[in-house]
Parts: structure tokens; C-alpha cells; sequence
């Protein structure tokens, strides 16, 4: 089933840009004070689906997205990883995470965009060892590293 909204990002310090997550249809962004959404930001990923997305709160050119939807439904699609946006989601770079299909929340440090913590839920219908909460202190390195 499509049409659902999983997730939204307004950029605080200009209300007018918002990024939103749809579950089978990439995300989408506006800067617009209308109500359109203006033009989609990740059809040339490998997935549509999205579970999160996160703005640097210090640099709002600075976008996180994590795919996979993660509500648990029986149309829930799985996704391939975590993505970073240096631009405002004009061009993205896989930054890994690509075994946990579902990623349900992204938190990026207040102050230093570099810390960014990762909530994913692995697989929605069993155990997993992908599962977990994942970091990354440099924001350049895949975020691989898993949190005690």
C-alpha cells in the first residue's frame, strides 16, 4: 500500500524548507511557503522507501536519510542503508548500515554534525543481530560502528 508519510524534517531556521519521507516513494523536499512539495530529492537511490530523516540542527545543508520503512505492517518494504546529503539532498552518499533494512529514527548532534547516532530495527519479524543503535564521531566514515 502506498501513500504513507513516515517522516518529515522542517529546517528551523527557515520554516519554508521541508523534507519529507514517504514509504514507497523516496523523499521529497519544498521551500516553497505554499503547500506543493515541490520536487523529489532521492530518485536515483536504489530504494524509495524511507524510515527517517534528520537535519544537522548547526548546518541545515547537512540532511541524514535511513530507508526502510519502519513501521511494522504487512506492506512494510525494506530499504538499503543510511544516506548523507552535503547540499540539501541534491547528491547523497551511501554511508552503510546496508544488512539492517529498517532504519527507525537518525539523531544528529546539536552542535557538531559529525556525531550522528542511527536507531535500526533489522529485520521487522524476527531476531537479529543488525538490530541496534549504531554511531559515527567523524560523519565521513560509513557508519558502521556499533553503540555499547
Amino acid at each position: 500500500m502506498g501513500g504513507r508519510i513516515d517522516d518529515f524534517a522542517v529546517v528551523e531556521s527557515h520554516p519554508n524548507i521541508v523534507y519529507v519521507g514517504t514509504a514507497s516513494g523516496g523523499v521529497w523536499k519544498t521551500t516553497k511557503q505554499r503547500h506543493d512539495l515541490g520536487a523529489g530529492v532521492s530518485t536515483k537511490e536504489s530504494v524509495s522507501t524511507i524510515g527517517d530523516i534528520a537535519i544537522a540542527p548547526s548546518d541545515p545543508s547537512i540532511v541524514w536519510v535511513g530507508t526502510g520503512e519502519a513501521n511494522n505492517r504487512q506492506s512494510s518494504s525494506w530499504g538499503d542503508g543510511v544516506y548523507k546529503s552535503l547540499d540539501g539532498g541534491k547528491t547523497w552518499k551511501k554511508m552503510g548500515l546496508e544488512a539492517t533494512r529498517h532504519i527507525g529514527r537518525i539523531v544528529i548532534h546539536p552542535k557538531n554534525p559529525e556525531v550522528v547516532y542511527v536507531a535500526a530495527l533489522g529485520h521487522l519479524w524476527g531476531a537479529n543481530p543488525e538490530r541496534g543503535v549504531y554511531k559515527t564521531s567523524d560523519g565521513r566514515e560509513e557508519l558502521v560502528a556499533r553503540f555499547p
